[in-house]
């Protein structure tokens, strides 16, 4: 089995594969990292994935490759309070919104009448903008949340790479951030 260091500097020369393997070994600690910081096992599965990202965005400016493993939960940290700082808990999601069942909304929820009719205004304001997102965003953003696939799953229909799709997750959900910032109450 190669070391961590051999792998990241195999990584350094271009070899994705010897990320991957360092990914394999990561992911869960990182996960881990982001879990307990976010407290949501959704919340911190995307957190995770974003840290793993940065990592390899960030690869080459990692001076002690011996240090791979706590370099890598830094950034997932930083992620996890990044995340928390930005206050995107509070941000209406997706799968969380209005589905038009009221009653069934209501009775499930235990939200006011006024306070779900809040939340079905914000899942349309959240589809119109999702629609204006250019293509590549709105593809991987609607396929996630509506097909409920994994980032394999979009990755093999869409003919690019898990990492392109967490790209283009990561980038989409920035862009809906700042598009909804006001949405927040």
């Amino acid at each position: 089995m190669a070391s961590d260091s051999d792998l990241v500097c195999l990584a350094q020369g271009g070899q994705t594969a010897a990320y991957e393997q360092l990914v394999r070994r990561y992911s869960a600690r990182v996960l881990a990292v982001c879990h307990a910081r976010v407290r949501s096992a959704h919340t911190a599965e995307e957190l995770a994935q974003e840290a793993l990202l940065r990592g390899l965005r960030a690869l080459s400016t990692l001076q002690d490759p011996a240090k791979f493993g706590p370099w890598l939960c830094g950034i997932a940290s930083r992620v996890s309070l990044d995340w928390i700082k930005s206050r995107q808990a509070q941000q209406v999601s997706l799968d969380a919104m209005c589905d038009g069942h009221v009653d069934d909304w209501v009775a499930h929820s235990g939200e006011s009448p006024d306070e779900m009719a809040a939340r079905c205004d914000d899942q349309q304001r959240l589809l119109a903008e999702v629609a204006t997102l250019p293509e590549p965003y709105r593809e991987v953003i609607l396929m996630y949340y509506y097909d409920d696939v994994t980032y394999r799953d979009v990755a093999a229909a869409l003919g690019v790479s898990a990492a392109t799709v967490n790209a283009r997750l990561t980038k989409a959900r920035a862009m809906l951030r700042e598009r909804l910032s006001g949405m927040q109450r």
